[in-house]
């Protein structure tokens, strides 16, 4: 995955489109506003899925953050893409979520499993690390499911952001809030768990092929 960020100018064509669209919805136009969540909800509904592992608690909060985006949208500054603002709400409104059920001890181990399946194939179908060809092998593309799902929180979120939902350094550490530095450590790291983990499996599927760049 390139680390390069995306030309400035496609950038501002986009962020001044949304412009025009926020200010439409806040003037009354209520219905554009599915026009401007339209091309994030794959985005936010991965996310979310990918903190609360459970299917029926990812669409909930789901539309919570719409909602919440919705109201909040006249603090939206366009400065930066609306995408990266959504994905933020959308955290941390898992996170919230998740924090909730833990203090009311239902956990989440006993439904990690509900999740994997609904991340394939989409989730993964641009990981260009793994031959298109070999990824539509269900015990493959199982493996890697399972192993971006078993990553620790903050590794898996940088990974969906970065390697899967291809936003850029600066988006990523926006969304996080985090900084560019930690950014590209959290990534980095997330790759060589992945690798470690998968490595010796997918060798056993191809054991001539690179697998993995990094």
């Amino acid at each position: 995955m390139s680390e390069e960020t995306p030309v400035r100018g496609e950038v501002q064509v986009i962020v001044d489109d949304e412009a025009q669209i926020i200010a439409s919805v806040l003037h009354g136009e209520i219905g554009l506003f599915h026009d401007l969540i339209r091309p994030h909800e794959r985005t936010v509904y991965v996310m979310i899925l990918s903190v609360l592992h459970n299917e029926a608690d990812a669409e909930d909060a789901v539309q919570e953050t719409f909602l919440k985006a919705f109201r909040n949208l006249s603090k939206f500054r366009c400065k930066s893409k609306f995408s990266t603002w959504l994905i933020s709400i959308a955290l941390n409104e898992a996170r919230s979520r998740l924090r909730a059920k833990n203090v009311r001890g239902e956990g989440t181990l006993h439904a990690a499993q509900d999740g994997i399946g609904l991340l394939s194939p989409a989730l993964l179908r641009d990981w260009r690390e793994v031959p298109s060809e070999v990824l539509e092998r269900k015990e493959v593309r199982g493996m890697l499911q399972e192993a971006v799902m078993g990553l620790p929180d903050i590794y898996r979120e940088i990974f969906l952001l970065r390697d899967v939902e291809e936003l850029s350094v600066q988006e990523s550490a926006t969304t996080l809030g985090i900084s560019e530095a930690a950014v590209k450590v959290r990534l980095h790291r997330a790759r060589m768990m992945l690798q470690k983990q998968l490595a010796p499996k997918l060798k056993q599927t191809n054991p001539k092929r690179r697998w993995f760049p990094w």
